[in-house]
């Protein structure tokens, strides 16, 4: 395969994986609803993109690196929100 094609293919996917996250960040910060999402997911997955920002570093692709460190931070702010949510329920 042609690198230029993967790189392009590469660009795409971490486009569409770190936007997927902004819609349910601006919903959880404008309504400060997070009831119905899971902690345990966001945990999992925050934990899951850390490991994948260092792997990213261990490869030298910063682009994996900065589509990551982006994505994290929108999962991050909705992760706060649910800990925030559970430690009020307590």
């Amino acid at each position: 395969m042609n690198p230029i094609i993967g790189e392009i293919i590469g660009c795409i996917c971490c486009t569409c994986t770190t936007i997927a996250f902004l819609p349910q960040a601006i919903k959880s910060i404008k309504t400060k609803d997070v009831s119905g999402l899971s902690l345990t997911m966001y945990l999992i997955y925050c934990t899951g993109l850390v490991f994948w920002i260092l792997y990213g570093i261990y490869l030298k692709s910063i682009q994996m690196v900065i589509s990551d460190t982006i994505t994290l931070s929108f999962s991050s702010v909705v992760l706060y929100m649910i800990l925030k949510l559970h430690r009020k329920k307590k």
